[in-house]
């Protein structure tokens, strides 16, 4: 089972860049203020097999809600080769016999990020289909009040291996110690697989030790490797990863690694995601070549090859991070002046004072979280959008002005020795001296995340204090509860979910193309 920080690492490594890859493209929708873009990935589908699930991912330069959407997916260029199905749940017809067409009955929302799950396919090869054979997909979407838009993808047919992953491994080491994993393939299959890639999402702390000329690094973080050893039938293949971890690894912790096998063919559809994304696999490294190393006993043809079972193709190495090293989180104060009718600017937040790094990454949850009660006398009348309002068991909307007690998420990493400030406007409405508004973090939330072991709890809280008088602590002083009380976190996690998380969680579903049965491309 893959993360949410797995898919959407996979889906491109990030979701940042994926509106800006899409708006680059010819396949934008210029009728409205709101652009639209589309995208299918590219697909190699292995001969004689279940085919692969496609997804078509809608992108918008802004939150934007479509109607009547219709997606028209043309495969004549592969006709007798591929078929293109409508997925169980669709509303599709054929229109003609290369033409699918489907439907939503229900208004599509669509993000910045990228929409998909509305209209799924699948794939699948002919009988007559041979290895090499090769087409375009024609995909194009219409809605209500938009230019129609299209895309391009490439669709190939390869020889049907089966690639299988080795057993989950689990290691140990302290920080700043070096521990060695193992990267095992197979062949499951009966024929054999000419060359195997490797893709790793590895969780913050677990540096590669060295940098081998056949894989690619963005710092010290392995992303990829390449291997063109054949792969007889029946065989197994392993090679060591020299890994360091981290001196600022929180410990004790676990930290996770995942490797996903794929073929040589089905790494260019997942490079070509990578760079419409306008993301990176990394640089390969000068530390010489990664060798495969065919396990003993384990065993005893030139075109495109897929898997065709994708199902094994994963496995998961753990490191446990031993011995204690805990992360001392501090709030952040701050004291501004204005007169009646002036807006300020508030800018407080938190440190981490270290030793540790903290890493929420694979959950895609926030270090932590914050409450904020605005001063007596003020106005809040611009908030940050990772601040959500809240009155009672009712939320509000993220970033919403005007409201007195606010609850606020930050990044999945905070590194030892980085802060996250939040900017705050708020309008002095009436000049009262020392107003404070109480900062509290680590609070507690039944929702993901969210750091509680705090090694100096003491400095948990700040305030925000506006005209304050002589001789104050001017919000710099921890422990103050201020001339309000935060409302305690409980309730429900869904409307959490609902309210704040659409960019932590909503993130590794949107660009979700890697499940069980698909695996088309790889989703951090």
């Amino acid at each position: 089972m893959f993360t949410n920080s797995t898919r959407r690492w996979l889906a491109g490594l990030g979701v940042a860049g994926a509106f800006v890859a899409a708006s680059a493209t010819p396949a934008v929708a210029g009728g409205s203020q709101i652009k639209l873009g589309l995208y299918f990935s590219d697909t190699t589908i292995a001969t004689n097999s279940d085919g692969k699930i496609g997804d078509t991912r809608i992108f918008s330069s802004a939150p934007t809600v479509l109607h009547d959407v219709a997606i028209r997916y043309d495969f004549s260029d592969l006709a007798g080769k591929v078929t293109v199905g409508e997925e169980s749940g669709s509303y599709c017809s054929t229109p003609s016999e290369y033409v699918l067409l489907c439907t939503n009955p229900f208004d599509v929302e669509v993000y910045e990020w990228g929409s998909t799950g509305f209209f799924d396919v699948q794939l699948k090869t002919t009988s007559k289909a041979k290895d090499g054979d090769a087409g375009t997909l024609k995909v194009t979407m219409t809605a209500a009040g938009q230019d129609p838009i299209s895309h391009d993808a490439k669709i190939r047919v390869g020889e049907g291996v089966d690639l299988s992953a080795g057993p989950e491994t689990t290691t140990s080491a302290a920080p700043g110690k070096s521990f060695t994993a193992p990267a095992t393939v197979s062949n499951a299959g009966e024929t054999a697989a000419k060359g195997a890639v490797a893709i790793f999402f590895n969780d913050y702390g677990m540096n590669a030790a060295k940098h081998f000329s056949n894989c690619t690094y963005v710092g010290d973080e392995l992303r990829t490797c390449q291997f063109d050893e054949e792969l007889a039938a029946g065989s197994t293949f392993t090679a060591s990863l020299p890994y360091a971890l981290g001196a600022d690894t929180y410990a004790p912790s676990s930290k996770y690694g995942e490797i996903i096998w794929m073929t040589p063919a089905e790494f260019e559809d997942f490079q070509n995601d990578v760079d419409f994304n306008e993301e990176t696999i990394g640089q390969p490294g000068a530390d010489g070549e990664l060798a495969l190393t065919q396990v003993p006993g384990k065993a005893t043809a030139q075109g495109f090859q897929a898997d065709r079972q994708p199902d094994n193709n994963g496995t998961i190495v753990t490191v446990k991070a031993t011995g204690k090293n805990g992360t001392d989180l501090e709030a952040l104060g701050t004291s501004v002046n204005g007169a009646a009718g002036a807006t300020v600017k508030a800018t407080f937040g938190l440190r981490n004072n270290g030793p540790a790094t903290l890493d929420y990454n694979r959950a895609g949850s926030s270090v932590t979280y914050l409450n904020f009660d605005v001063p007596q006398g003020t106005t809040a009348v611009a908030v940050p959008e990772n601040c959500i309002t809240r009155n009672g068991d009712e939320w509000g909307e993220p970033g919403q002005p005007g409201q007195r007690h606010y609850f606020c998420y930050f990044a999945t990493v905070l590194k030892a020795g980085d802060s996250e400030m939040l900017d705050f406007s708020l309008r002095v409405d009436k000049v009262i001296a020392n107003a404070t508004g109480p900062v509290k973090i680590n609070v507690t939330c039944q929702c993901d995340g969210g750091f509680t072991r705090d090694l100096k709890p003491a400095n948990d809280t700040a305030k925000v204090v506006v005209n304050a008088a002589p001789g104050g602590d001017g919000g710099q002083g921890g422990g103050g509860e201020g001339d309000g009380g935060t409302l305690p976190i409980t309730g429900s996690s869904t409307a959490l979910i609902a309210g704040v998380g659409a960019l932590l969680l909503a993130a590794g579903a949107a660009g979700y193309v890697v499940s069980r049965r698909r695996r088309t491309r790889f989703v951090a």
